[in-house]
């Protein structure tokens, strides 16, 4: 009897301690669901007849991360303003082939604005103080001028296709234009010159250089400088003005820029003499090389002599009127033709070298000697 006593004490208190440690392991975490908990028995109905107590069993709850998704924010794009730029005038053309006058300016949206107002923006450079005694200047050209004895007064692009129809007559003056580009004038002017012979093979209209063969153009137009080039720009123009203007030229610099061949020189001649529209002085070797010679212009943002005639017609703009555009270019040709010419210029002979800054300092190279044969230098037989 004391042996079934002894036995069933064992088995309560092992029953005892399970639900102990059961218990605290109950503290540590929480049921997946309270309500169910399932009842089981410790042991099994002993042999003996003697059954343990009810243990709870419990799960461990893994742990739910809660996630809460804020909502966006809304980004409205306000609108952006616009910043209207002027147009430039014509010194605030840069001529590039390739490209259109980088400097025209378009109407570009910036956020850096603040809202309620638009900004207008030039660049456009501010007008430049005249020279000194300019006007005497030039009134001193003019005198030593009026005889009319230069090539520029009997030739010129101006007398291109004289004879010829309105629209013919334009497209001679932009043949012409684009020939007399580095070749002497009675190269291409003269009777028996470039011009003339195109004129007497129905060669200076559109229509009869695009069906011409190339190799004609270029006997017909030799010796002009390039002349090969030129005649395979001429090929590519006549194409395009047949194409897009009907036989005609282009009406505007920014296209007349876009044909090959042709720079902002003769754009602004072609626009002086074929269509009577002044854009801009019309600025070649002679004209650029006098006004740097009588301090007329200078470098941007500099006292330096311009370095192209594309500086110098931009300077030369910034304070010439506007009505000395047009004759300044056949007055100043002249003069450096006769008067201040590239070498030796014949400062002995000019009025006004009194008031030129570069007067006689161009000095004369000495006379070439005869180089002497140095003894023992004799060909070797």
């Amino acid at each position: 009897m004391s042996h079934i006593l002894l036995k069933s004490c064992t088995l309560a208190l092992a029953a005892a301690h399970i639900t102990m440690s059961r218990g605290r392991a109950a503290f540590a975490s929480k049921p997946i669901l309270p309500t169910l908990q399932s009842k089981t028995s410790a042991h099994e109905e002993s042999t003996n007849g003697v059954s343990g107590s009810g243990v709870r069993v419990f799960v461990r709850k893994k742990r739910v991360k809660m996630e809460f998704e804020t909502p966006e924010k809304e980004i409205k794009a306000e609108p952006q303003e616009l910043k209207i730029r002027e147009l430039p005038d014509i010194e605030e053309f840069t001529y590039r082939k390739g490209k259109r006058s980088s400097h025209l300016r378009k109407l570009e949206s910036t956020s850096n604005e603040p809202p309620g107002g638009t900004e207008i923006i030039s660049s456009i450079r501010p007008a430049a103080e005249p020279p000194a005694n300019w006007e005497k200047v030039l009134e001193g050209i003019r005198k030593m001028r009026s005889s009319e004895d230069a090539p520029v007064d009997s030739m010129g692009c101006e007398k291109a296709g004289s004879s010829l129809p309105p629209k013919e007559r334009r497209f001679a003056v932009l043949v012409s234009s684009l020939l007399s580009s580095q070749t002497k004038d009675n190269v291409t002017h003269v009777n028996a010159g470039a011009i003339q012979r195109l004129l007497q093979k129905g060669l200076l209209v559109a229509d009869s250089i695009d069906k011409a063969d190339e190799e004609t153009i270029k006997s017909v137009i030799y010796p002009v400088g390039f002349y090969s080039k030129k005649a395979t720009n001429l090929k590519k123009i006549a194409k395009i003005c047949l194409t897009k203007y009907d036989g005609d030229i282009p009406s505007s610099l920014e296209e007349l820029l876009l044909l090959p061949g042709i720079g902002p020189k003769m754009a602004h001649l072609v626009m002086n003499v074929a269509w009577d529209n002044v854009q801009g002085i019309c600025v070649d070797t002679h004209v650029h090389r006098i006004c740097n010679r009588l301090g007329w212009v200078s470098g941007r943002g500099t006292k330096q002599k311009t370095s192209s005639p594309e500086q110098t017609r931009e300077s030369l703009q910034l304070w010439l009127p506007k009505e000395e555009w047009v004759p300044i270019n056949p007055l100043l040709v002249g003069f450096g033709q006769t008067i201040c010419t590239p070498l030796r210029p014949r400062c002995e002979m000019c009025s006004v070298s009194d008031l030129c800054p570069s007067a006689f300092k161009e000095a004369s190279p000495s006379p070439s000697s005869k180089k002497t044969r140095k003894p023992g230098r004799d060909k070797k037989l």
